[in-house]
């Protein structure tokens, strides 16, 4: 295997280790607790930390090789998967069963930051494909990791659906832990030729540092790079609500170890698309294909759960993770040929925090307007009386509405942007990008190493 290869695999188990303790702790709070409220939290948990933590990740993966950044990922989250499992192990009687309970809560902060910790992993892979990978191969490099991406996604919803529904969360962390071991051993024998060149001796070394600044300068020099940014954190503002209750609305439809199989049914989505991508790239300009991806998966949010239907919601949940990978590598790729590679950590960290910064507003209100405002309205409230007729009225269906109105919100933000002058500003700049391999030493690498 070439080191790409090696690596995709290792995040492949690294990812279905971390998204599952994510959706198992998500499954099993909604099944102790039947808490909407405290879904919604564990959502907005997991971004509030992803995008305060993005800036400083992406320094980490700028300042040191990728391959250590890698494996310091992997040390922290085993350690704070041991002390989730001390928790699970030494549990009051009954602590888990309060949905507003201190100990609850202590746990869950914990396991959910040994899953954010993973995220170093997420902004070291894309700039081992500029690393790695010629620039002419980095749109279908992104397909193949998308691809790994939905064969983790396929995995995880099972082992969680399965491993709560039958070990609760002892065999959850248990797995969790030996995994995490297993991946850290492996990335010790992964041989990585990065092209890092040290500074000579007379040379001022560039300080290891965050620098924003120089980020925002970096970004700020590509024109409408800055607005794909936004609109990619606006998108995400939409998604918050996915985040707090698509778990919650298959669940109010199908036992938990039917959904988990569902999701790794629909997972091969995210596969069949990676396939794709990896024969046929994005075409000759990736941002259309990012918006014409957001056309139709905002159309799709609109109609999908219009009748309380379980077979709708898969069809729905199908065209999403279907083009889900071609929306992150038409960004990836976007970032990969107008960034220079000694920016690109700390690019991609900006745009993970930036683009994450309004799901947890988002994953925070949902969860108790949902619960508290949406929900009764749609059961004996104004909603139930005016289209609960034909829509249908209960908490399903309150979910269900909020799913629609941001499906509609989100679709015609995605028209405007389609006819915006920054969408045809940053396309020009991506055609008229050079090739990295004349820019120096991050092309040099490129080529010296391919995958």
């Amino acid at each position: 295997m070439k080191p790409f290869h090696r690596i995709l695999a290792n995040n492949l188990v690294a990812n279905v280790t971390n998204f599952t303790v994510w959706f198992a702790v998500t499954f099993w709070v909604f099944l102790e607790t039947q808490s909407v409220f405290a879904t919604g939290m564990i959502a907005g948990i997991y971004l509030v930390f992803t995008a305060g933590f993005g800036i400083w990740f992406g320094a980490i993966v700028d300042h040191n090789p990728k391959k250590l950044a890698m494996i310091g990922s992997s040390f922290v989250s085993g350690v704070l998967y041991v002390i989730g499992l001390a928790l699970i192990l030494f549990e009051p009687e009954g602590a888990f069963a309060n949905p507003y309970g201190p100990y609850l809560w202590a746990f869950i902060l914990v396991v959910m930051l040994g899953v954010i910790v993973g995220n170093i992993r997420s902004i070291a892979l894309p700039t081992l494909v500029t690393i790695l990978i010629p620039e002419d191969n980095r749109d279908k490099a992104n397909g193949l990791v998308g691809m790994v991406s939905g064969i983790g996604f396929l995995t995880t919803s099972v082992i969680s659906g399965f491993m709560v529904a039958y070990t609760g969360m002892l065999g959850v962390m248990v797995f969790a832990l030996v995994a995490t071991v297993l991946v850290l051993v492996h990335l010790f024998f992964v041989q990585i030729d990065e092209g890092r060149v040290e500074p000579s001796a007379d040379a001022p070394a560039e300080p290891k540092r965050v620098d924003i600044a120089g980020t925002i300068a970096v970004i700020g020099a590509v024109p409408g790079l800055f607005a794909l940014i936004f609109f990619a954190c606006f998108n995400n503002f939409l998604g918050g609500v996915f985040m707090a209750l698509l778990d919650a609305y298959g669940l109010s439809l199908v036992p938990v170890e039917i959904w988990g199989l569902t999701f790794g049914a629909l997972s091969t989505a995210f596969i069949l698309s990676g396939i794709i991508i990896a024969k046929t790239g994005l075409g000759k300009n990736p941002l259309r294909t990012l918006l014409m991806v957001n056309v139709i998966t905002w159309s799709v949010c609109c109609v999908f759960t219009v009748v309380s239907s379980y077979w709708l919601l898969v069809a729905g949940c199908f065209v999403w993770m279907f083009l889900a990978p071609y929306a992150e590598a038409a960004e990836h790729t976007t970032l990969q040929k107008v960034v220079p590679l000694e920016r690109q950590g700390r690019v991609f960290g900006f745009a993970q925090s930036v683009e994450q910064s309004a799901s947890p507003l988002t994953a925070f209100l949902i969860g108790p307007l949902t619960q508290f405002v949406v929900i009764p309205f749609m059961t004996d409230g104004a909603g139930a009386d005016a289209i609960g007729g034909w829509f249908g009225t209960g908490a399903d269906r309150g979910m269900a509405l909020v799913f629609t109105v941001a499906g509609v919100i989100g679709l015609i933000v995605t028209i405007i942007a389609f006819n915006s002058r920054y969408y045809r500003d940053l396309s020009a700049a991506y055609a008229a990008g050079k090739n990295d391999d004349d820019e120096g030493d991050g092309g040099e690498a490129a080529v010296a190493s391919p995958a």
